[in-house]
């Protein structure tokens, strides 16, 4: 596919090129992965500036999401990925196998730093969803701050900086500058630009900006770091699609593929009709969910690989508001099972109360199920975040749910996250959807498909 940059995100490569150190705070499902390997293949193939990448993500983003991404645009197909995950033997192969860019889960970066000691080789570390490097005090700073001086250039991806405050930026620009613009220590830090708020009688529970201590800090930052929710250049669709992709761990995606194989080949692909394909469909949708309903309606697990997604896709989100929409009771379930110790508002719509109570921001997560919210629900004034959780096979069904935030009065671009298992049922579902073809028909073929490959694989 032929990738065409909006202006924003040509401004954004620009960014990374021009600079040796930015940080980019945009908003999630606004394009930062393809915005940063653009830049990475013309610093890499182009300008002959760098030699070897390292992307820090979080694990189920490390998985598959940058080099899912690399796959889908023309221009990038040269770039190779080493992905440094599994066990050390794992890592340490994946290291070294030649490639450009080599992506390791955040909690491994002390094994990495001490693993390299004095020899690291990596030219140019960008961190995915930098904020997870906010807290001054974690191994996973003090590691990356050992090595940042041996770094050449550094980019930072996230829509939520400062989650928790302005505190919260000193460690990730002292990655970016090492100190330059908000001082070597947060020690100093903290006394420059804020004061004590909540305390006891010898210690100080919280701290406050002082007066003009926000206006001061961001003037500070404002040439290292790009906020990409300014209007004046952010030209975007009205509704963003921001394809999830999970990837399923070795014990899960044997479990899937064993009961895709015994569950497919009972059926024969010569007497395939809509009602047989609508139950296999339907269950393998939920194998990619995680779970299964057995014959008495009892629910298996299978694995929580979407869960996990999930979990970090609201982490991502920084109690930013987000509709979620299920298939399946057993989805809801386990999504909500999930939730249970965070701190969030996690409410199921079922009430007029649970709308308006939406819309006034006294809700952080709110489930629903598309048959149920699909009409004459407005939502728009309460979020601007759709998470998929699961798919419907139904164009109208998925279009209408969408709209209950996508529509008059929304103020923010609506960005629909779709969480979808690689090579699982679900991609062909994305595909029917994205091709609004005629959903029995497709949903046919699909099978057809799926019980040929099945066949060949266990006859070949």
């Amino acid at each position: 596919m032929m990738f065409k940059p909006h202006d924003y995100q040509k401004f954004a490569i620009e960014k990374v090129i021009d600079r040796p150190a930015v940080g980019l705070f945009l908003d999630m499902g606004l394009g930062k992965t393809a915005i940063t390997l653009t830049a990475i293949n013309d610093l890499k193939y182009n300008r002959f500036a760098i030699n070897k990448v390292l992307v820090v993500a979080p694990k189920k983003v490390a998985q598959a999401t940058w080099q899912k991404e690399a796959q889908q645009w023309d221009h990038l197909k040269l770039i190779r990925f080493s992905t440094c995950l599994g066990s050390q033997t794992k890592r340490v192969r994946a290291l070294n196998t030649p490639a450009d860019i080599y992506v390791i889960n955040r909690e491994n970066i002390p094994w990495l730093v001490e693993y390299y000691r004095n020899n690291w080789p990596f030219d140019m570390v960008v961190l995915d969803e930098s904020s997870s490097f906010k807290n001054h005090q974690a191994k996973r700073f003090k590691a990356m701050r050992m090595v940042r001086p041996h770094i050449k250039r550094i980019v930072e991806l996230t829509g939520t900086p400062a989650p928790n405050g302005l505190m919260d930026l000193w460690a990730q620009v002292y990655l970016l500058d090492q100190g330059e613009r908000l001082g070597k220590r947060i020690t100093g830090f903290r006394e420059r630009y804020f004061e004590p708020d909540q305390r006891g009688r010898d210690k100080v529970y919280s701290y406050k900006p002082k007066d003009g201590g926000d206006n001061a800090v961001q003037k500070l930052i404002g040439d290292i770091c790009v906020s990409m929710k300014a209007d004046d250049y952010l030209q975007l669709p009205d509704l963003i699609s921001d394809q999830i992709p999970v990837i399923l761990d070795p014990k899960a995606k044997r479990a899937y593929e064993k009961l895709e194989q015994d569950m497919i080949l009972k059926i024969d692909e010569s007497t395939i009709d809509a009602g047989s394909a609508a139950v296999l469909g339907n269950k393998l949708l939920q194998l990619c969910d995680g779970a299964v309903y057995d014959g008495e309606r009892n629910i298996v697990e299978i694995h929580n690989c979407k869960i996990d997604a999930f979990t970090e896709l609201i982490e991502g989100l920084a109690r930013k508001p987000a509709l979620v929409f299920y298939n399946y009771q057993h989805d809801k379930a386990r999504i909500l099972k999930a939730l249970k110790d965070s701190m969030l508002r996690v409410r199921e719509l079922k009430t007029e109360q649970d709308q308006q109570d939406w819309n006034d921001h006294k809700i952080d997560i709110l489930l629903a199920h598309p048959a149920s919210a699909a009409y004459g629900l407005n939502l728009q004034y309460g979020g601007n975040h759709v998470i998929w959780f699961s798919l419907p096979w139904g164009l109208e069904l998925f279009q209408q749910a969408n709209k209950r935030l996508h529509r008059q009065g929304q103020t923010q671009k609506v960005i629909m996250h779709m969480l979808t298992v690689s090579g699982g049922m679900d991609e062909d579902v994305v595909a029917r959807l994205t091709d609004k073809a005629s959903t029995q028909d497709e949903l046919i073929e699909s099978l057809k498909a799926r019980i040929k490959r099945v066949k060949q694989e266990v006859t070949g």
